[in-house]
């Protein structure tokens, strides 16, 4: 591997061209929808349909669970088959199963199809994950795909508390299909790329720069392991926190604003994210916002207030914002090729249904929120351990994936 920490692509790429970066980003948006709306859907699955605090924890899972098994079948195939059947499939079992859901309530049921709509949001996303990450810059389009969720996290929260349960269908559906018309703007296949490779790292590791060896390849898949845990955290935290809130001493009313206004909360954590890199690199304030995470979830520990509540849920859209773009951007930097792109849907929805069932175990044991809360602090922790060992173990050998920006 070159001694440089990003890319800049001088080849004519499809994957360059503003029409699939719109519709990627859009893509993104829609298959991440359940995700950031969780908190709200979770609410609706209680109130609406009657689920209990343990069901709603076993439906997120599944339908988070299922994002990570469609994007799984998807980093298997996308390199053989054309990219836009892809899309169709996805979008086709997505809509068939959120369209079953409007009229089927029994929770045995839902739990499946919720599987089968994350499955087919899973293809979906991922075709349009791996898009993002085969352009010429891509710790730059991922940057501005979590800089829009900010404005999509915070339409749903306003909005699907508005709706009823069918209605929340009818909104996912009528996103996935908008997506038809504009299919060809996808690349069919994937592009070779023909790069050159520039240094962009931070000034101490300039110096040490040449001479180091090949990337490990168990680097990526521990990056990718990283983000599985990472989501853990995430998935737990973002499913039960409104319940949680609810359930102890914060004021309804004030739940709801708290969970819309700290949306807006994503767009400093990408401009802080960016200004901060450049400066320190990837890593290391990496692990700064993670061992911060473990901190503002674990302020919840001893009960929730209107004041806690208004802390911990705006510095944990601050922060999960500003971890993704950090992992993301680790991940496209040390795999060049992109093969690990179409994985990352499958980290991220893999730690989304080990999370919110292992909360929903713990609540089962009557354990109660606050072990949930440090189960989610542990984990982010952990996730923060690995990539220690990653600074450590290669500043010195590999400053390149040490000090990365």
């Amino acid at each position: 591997m070159s001694s440089a920490s990003s890319i800049t692509a001088t080849s004519k790429s499809p994957f360059d061209s503003w029409r699939s970066i719109v519709i990627s980003l859009y893509m993104t948006l829609v298959g991440y929808g359940v995700l950031v709306g969780i908190p709200v859907i979770s609410t609706a699955w209680v109130t609406l349909l009657g689920f209990s605090e343990v069901e709603v924890g076993r439906v997120a899972g599944a339908d988070l669970g299922g994002l990570s098994l469609g994007a799984i079948v998807t980093s298997l195939f996308i390199s053989k088959v054309n990219r836009r059947w892809l899309v169709v499939w996805g979008l086709g079992l997505a809509v068939l199963a959120n369209g079953l859901c409007i009229t089927v309530v029994d929770y045995n049921q839902v739990l499946w199809l919720r599987l089968l709509a994350g499955f087919g949001s899973g293809i979906y996303t991922a075709v349009a994950v791996t898009s993002l990450g085969a352009s010429s810059k891509p710790a730059r389009a991922y940057n501005a795909m979590l800089f829009a969720f900010a404005f999509s996290q915070a339409l749903e929260m306003h909005f699907l508390p508005l709706l009823s349960m069918a209605g929340i269908y009818w909104v996912f559906i009528c996103c996935f299909l908008i997506t038809l018309p504009f299919i060809r703007w996808i690349p069919s296949h994937a592009a070779g790329r023909e790069v050159t490779i520039e240094s962009e790292l931070a000034p101490e590791a300039k110096a040490m720069a040449s001479g180091q060896p090949a990337m490990p390849n168990y680097v990526p898949w521990l990056c990718l392991a990283a983000m599985v845990i990472t989501y853990i955290n995430i998935g737990s935290y973002w499913t039960y926190i409104e319940l949680a809130a609810l359930s102890d001493q914060a004021t309804p009313s004030w739940i709801n604003q708290v969970l819309v206004w700290s949306s807006f909360c994503s767009l400093v954590g990408c401009a802080f994210a960016t200004v901060l890199s450049n400066r320190f690199g990837l890593l290391r304030p990496l692990l700064v916002a993670l061992l911060t995470m473990a901190l503002i979830v674990g302020l919840l520990v001893n009960g929730i207030t209107d004041s806690k509540l208004l802390i911990s849920v705006f510095s944990f859209n601050l922060l999960w914002i500003f971890i993704d773009v950090y992992q993301m951007s680790t991940i496209a930097n040390v795999d060049l090729a992109g093969r690990f792109a179409a994985l990352m849907p499958a980290a991220q929805g893999l730690g989304q249904i080990i999370g919110p069932n292992l909360a929903a175990s713990i609540l089962g044991l009557k354990l109660g929120y606050s072990a949930v809360f440090i189960m989610c602090s542990g984990a982010a922790l952990l996730a923060m351990l690995i990539y220690a060992f990653l600074f450590l173990r290669f500043k010195n050998s590999m400053p390149t994936l040490a000090y990365a920006t």
